[in-house]
């Protein structure tokens, strides 16, 4: 049966029509819970992965290196001093010098005006703090340093100070603020080639120590690491890295992931390593990675890095440092996040202690802070327009064009990629009753996909005419299945078995509460349960296959349903899922893409992109794109609204080009969002 391109009357009568109620588990009792099925399924999948004995400096740091992507090659720094800021006591330069070919990073170095070189030096990365190397606490703590007697080099990390790097002129700041969200656009493309950007910021900072080993005033054998929130992250990351630092003391970082996972979430995209808790990594193994060399942590009791986890981080070391036990210390302060007076106090002892063999002077003299033009080193305040340089953007695209993306792929590479698990038996269900609406039945229910993971399901089809067998449809919509009734109506009417599932994370299932505000959410979606999934070496995208499986072959082995005529429809980020699914194996007939994202490498070509993270396979254009996978189904496929990567629907000619076999339609204004599904049953 062919189904007709007209269906208004159909949407004229739905619209009249009292809606079922399709998000039955809402308010029953056994739908409390729900919504933190996946937070907590992954959690559990973290504790699983929990290892009784710690990896060991050589494996962590391996593992560690792998999850970055690796670094990149050496590359002349061509610094230079751009100007000098005197002040009482010590002496600012105004440094810049080339990370990368092109990559301007921008750095201030405190030197002594006392004293005889060469001096010890502390290396201090920054955090996500306003004004980034000119923010007034880090001018005290590198100003108070000099002033006693060491070197002190800071720099802007992208995406701060002078190096936004989606700088917009009329705006006269970033395109995507703040530094978190910048960050967190630019990790989401490097993963999509199988990097993280820390590979970046960790680059930057080992430049950075290149440049501040080069200086005449400096021993290179009285090395010190220190730096808060983000700068704690990356004095963890380059202590277990770089053998040449001496001494460690992050600030306001060191915690345990499973409390980080229990309290705010990953947060942004430097910070999460991909396969770091598949393999069982904690924020332990970098301190264990610097042992037995000193080190302190700072934390703060009422910072959002939790205190308890912090705690057991330092338990969990103590056995590596028990041939010297004076060389691990912790220090808590009853405050919140932040290099405060009592952790800076404990900064300049230890580093005093291990660095100059004595102790710090007493207090914390207050510095008068120089302003961000007087500390600025490029002419503009900016270094895409001083040198209209590299950024991540660029670097990261250049990476993935280089991967030369296969425009074919194998059944088995797309099996290896997404690590698929072949499940043919159809699941068990628990049945949550009956209703009719309009001529149609609706039966609803859950089934398990896996164990800690239930799927919310109804299955919808109007009554039987004959008793040929009808077609199917698995629908999953990543705003859920209530959001999908129109369309579920659509394939119904004309005679299909719609199973429209609410695969995790979705409809009823959605994760309740955004960790890190709407305006996030916005750009990333479900970013917790994405990124966590990211640590484990999986996606959404790949868990949410196996959720389609297990949804064919129920409907499969369900009375009246034609096996070889079940097809397959997703809309918005529950479509690479399908696409990846059907890709894998499972045996749809044909497929409705609605609102897909292009392709995996227009994310990476254009500078901006939002709400794709769900859909992203990481490391995936390392063997394929999503027009490969399309390429490898032999049924049909509709697309309906090809999306850029900033969601708006892509001309049809420009579809045609990468999908020439796929019928392509284009919504006009005004038209019912379920008529194109007539295309998809014939």
């Amino acid at each position: 049966m062919k189904l007709a391109a007209a269906l208004c009357p159909l949407f004229l009568t739905a619209a009249f029509a009292q809606e079922p109620t399709l998000d039955f588990l809402t308010n029953q009792t056994d739908g409390r819970g729900l919504r933190d099925m996946l937070p907590n399924y992954l959690k559990q999948q973290v504790r699983q992965r929990h290892r009784a004995t710690p990896a060991s400096p050589d494996e962590f740091r391996a593992g560690f290196l792998k999850g970055l992507g690796g670094l990149p090659d050496r590359t002349p720094l061509n610094a230079r001093v751009t100007g000098t800021l005197q002040r009482d006591g010590y002496r600012v330069e105004k440094i810049v010098f080339e990370s990368q070919p092109g990559f301007y990073v921008t750095a201030n170095l405190y030197l002594p005006t006392t004293g005889a070189a060469p001096y010890p030096a502390i290396l201090f990365p920054i955090g996500h703090e306003p004004g980034a190397k000119a923010y007034p606490v880090w001018q005290q703590i590198l100003a108070t340093f000099a002033r006693r007697g060491f070197v002190a080099l800071t720099w802007d990390q992208n995406g701060q100070g002078e190096r936004i790097q989606h700088w917009d002129e009329a705006l006269q700041g970033s395109k995507v603020p703040p530094s978190t969200t910048e960050h967190t656009i630019m990790g989401i493309q490097c993963l999509a080639v199988g990097d993280s950007l820390a590979r970046y910021t960790i680059w930057d900072a080992t430049r950075a120590l290149d440049y501040l080993l080069s200086r005449p005033e400096v021993d290179k054998s009285r090395i010190g690491l220190t730096g808060n929130s983000g700068g704690g992250t990356h004095t963890a990351y380059l202590g277990a890295l770089d053998p040449r630092i001496h001494v460690a003391a992050p600030s306001c970082f060191i915690t345990s992931w499973q409390r980080l996972l229990e309290t705010i979430g990953p947060q942004d995209a430097e910070q999460c390593i991909p396969g770091f808790l598949s393999n069982g990594f904690e924020h332990a193994d970098f301190i264990r990675a610097f042992a037995p060399k000193p080190y302190m942590m700072l934390s703060a009791i009422r910072d959002f890095f939790s205190i308890q986890g912090a705690r057991s981080a330092f338990e969990a070391v103590k056995p590596a440092y028990a041939p010297a036990p004076e060389k691990f210390a912790m220090t808590e302060t009853d405050e919140g996040h932040g290099y405060t007076a009592e952790l800076r106090l404990a900064s300049y002892q230890w580093f005093s202690r291990w660095l100059q063999g004595r102790p710090a002077p007493a207090g914390d003299p207050p510095v008068a802070p120089a302003t961000v033009d007087e500390l600025a080193v490029t002419k503009t305040g900016q270094v895409a327009t001083t040198y209209n340089g590299e950024t991540v953007y660029t670097l990261n695209r250049a990476r993935a064009r280089a991967l030369n993306t296969p425009a074919a792929t194998t059944r088995d590479i797309v099996r290896r990629r997404i690590q698929w698990r072949e499940e043919t038996r159809p699941p068990v269900i628990r049945p949550y009753g009956h209703e009719s609406r309009g001529g149609l039945n609706i039966e609803k229910f859950l089934y398990e996909s896996e164990p800690g993971i239930v799927v919310p399901a109804v299955l919808v089809s109007a009554a039987a005419s004959t008793t040929a067998l009808r077609p199917g449809v698995v629908l999953v919509s990543a705003r859920g299945k209530r959001a999908a009734w129109a369309e579920i109506q659509a394939l119904a009417r004309r005679g299909a078995a719609v199973l429209a599932i609410d695969a995790r994370g979705f409809g009823e299932t959605r994760p309740l509460g955004a960790t890190k505000g709407d305006s996030w959410t916005s750009w990333f979606g479900d970013y917790d349960s994405a990124m966590t999934s990211v640590l484990l070496d999986t996606s959404l995208a790949a868990q949410r296959a196996y959720d389609i499986q297990r949804a064919f072959y129920l409907l499969a082995a369900r009375p009246g349903v034609d096996r070889n005529r079940i097809h397959g429809a997703a809309q918005g980020n529950a479509a690479p899922a399908l696409l990846h699914a059907a890709a894998a194996g499972v045996p749809f007939k044909d497929l409705i893409l609605d609102q897909m994202v292009a392709s995996y490498s227009a994310i990476v070509e254009n500078p901006v992109h939002r709400a794709v993270f769900e859909g992203l396979v990481p490391g995936a254009l390392k063997d394929y794109d999503l027009p490969a996978l399309a390429a490898l189904h032999v049924g049909r496929i509709v697309l309906i609204d090809l999306a850029t990567p900033l969601g708006a629907a892509m001309p049809a000619g420009a579809v045609k080009e990468i999908y020439p076999k796929a019928q392509v339609h284009v919504r006009q204004i005004e038209e019912p969002e379920a008529a194109a599904y007539a295309r998809l049953i014939d």
